[in-house]
């Protein structure tokens, strides 16, 4: 609908136009009366019409419906869209927040995008929820949405739909004045890729105590569109960020065994080799070394460290590797053996189920989960029994100096300085930009 002032202002506009005409009528007409004419004049007759105006809420009934469009922001809430978008459909919070088939809406990522199409009287034709932007499958990179619009019995009908999304290299960069989310914000960054961000250079950079004013980030990151609208964000491909007159450096890298991860531009991984334990929570219930065996009752050495934990906690692979075997094994029940890389290998034993579709040769990234901490084999209770290899001989995981990361070889080092090369000019540009816009503020 017209607004009010809009509609006093166009009627204004018309009547002047008027007046404007009658007056241009009454000059001409003035202008001719200076001309005696050189016969008697002709006989005038005058004639007056009343014409209507067409009603102002007439004039755009057939226009296109408006798109109005926010970005999810921390703490919003369901309620906190609609407002910000002009909502005011009766019943419509009530269906989003109670019906299974609007459920994909629950869950507010934020920086992901909402839209509304309002006709010209302020009613709603369609809502979508970008809720998972850049899913790959197989045939591509796919945009997921929930919709939902008037079922035209005062009610509400909500599908998911999918589409092809586009992929697109964005790139940002920001200073840090007050804190790293409100830099982020400036430089119009995802709050998906701040938190990457984090979680990329948290292993260098504590971002709770060590962040200062003056701390600068350059980052190249994916985003995807879908109609011209960004509808989500994907990996970051490159990062650097200032610390305290420091430079860290991340790039994301496949090698040529599939594994991947984040390096720094000199080829140092920057996430540990391995993990420290599996399990998330857990406590040591047999440690590295001899002792009473709880099923034989003698005296043997133990390969391994035992983690008690429930029945059906998730197992995590401590470290990139290769399924070298997935089965069962005297006295180990239901284990795997990853071949992690060079001389190293871990074992993860008395499973009660492994990962779906986990298979000999697979490869698993640090993390993964494998499989669910059981009581299979020689197990007196749940527990997982964990072995760290060094060329097939088992050694105590808690006492052993664990390698810091893994080195690239010969072949993915080319590639990988290859990789770097293309990224080092928009870092480049992107330090220049920011170099000029601080020299512009200080003038």
């Amino acid at each position: 609908m017209m607004p009010e002032a809009h509609q006093t202002q166009r009627h204004r506009h018309i009547t002047r136009s008027l007046l404007f005409a009658a007056g241009g009528l009454f000059l001409t007409a003035a202008a001719l009366a200076v001309v005696k004419p050189a016969t008697p004049p002709e006989p005038v007759f005058q004639a007056r019409q009343t014409l209507d105006l067409p009603p102002m809420g007439g004039i755009a009934h057939n226009a296109a419906p408006y798109i109005a469009s926010t970005r999810i922001r921390r703490g919003d809430t369901v309620a906190d869209l609609l407002h910000r978008l002009g909502i005011r459909e009766d019943g419509l919070l009530t269906f989003l927040t109670h019906d299974d088939s609007a459920r994909s809406i629950y869950k507010l990522f934020p920086g992901r995008s909402v839209q509304a199409a309002l006709d010209d009287q302020g009613n709603l034709l369609w809502l979508r929820y970008a809720h998972t932007p850049g899913t790959s499958d197989k045939s591509g990179v796919a945009s997921a949405w929930l919709e939902i619009r008037p079922d035209g019995h005062g009610g509400f009908d909500a599908q998911e739909r999918t589409t092809a999304a586009a992929r697109e290299t964005r790139i940002a960069e920001g200073e840090i004045t007050s804190s790293l989310f409100g830099a982020a914000d400036e430089a119009q960054l995802p709050d998906a890729i701040t938190l990457e961000m984090v979680d990329i250079l948290g292993s260098r950079i504590d971002f709770l105590k060590d962040l200062r004013k003056g701390d600068r980030f350059r980052v190249v990151y994916d985003a995807y569109m879908h109609d011209g609208e960004e509808v989500g964000s994907g990996r970051i491909s490159a990062l650097e960020f200032i610390n305290k007159g420091k430079t860290y450096s991340a790039i994301w890298f496949q090698d040529s065994q599939g594994q991947s991860g984040y390096y720094d531009f000199s080829g140092a991984s920057l996430k540990g080799a391995f993990l420290r334990t599996a399990i998330k929570f857990t406590r040591i219930s047999s440690r590295f070394g001899m002792r009473m065996h709880p099923v034989h009752k003698h005296w043997a050495g133990h390969k391994g460290v035992d983690y008690a934990a429930p029945s059906g906690t998730p197992i995590h692979a401590t470290a990139d590797g290769t399924v070298e075997f997935i089965g069962q094994q005297t006295g180990y029940g239901n284990v795997i053996i990853l071949k992690n890389f060079g001389k190293y290998s871990t074992l993860y034993a008395h499973q009660s189920r492994f990962a779906s579709g986990l298979r000999k040769g697979d490869h698993v990234q640090q993390g993964q989960l494998i499989g669910y901490v059981g009581q299979t084999g020689w197990a007196t209770g749940p527990h997982l029994h964990y072995e760290f290899r060094i060329n097939n001989q088992p050694v105590d995981p808690l006492a052993t100096d664990l390698p810091l990361a893994r080195a690239l070889d010969t072949q993915d080092r080319k590639a990988f300085q290859t990789l770097v090369a293309r990224y080092q000019p928009q870092m480049d540009m992107l330090a220049q930009l920011q170099d000029e816009r601080i020299q512009i503020a200080r003038r």
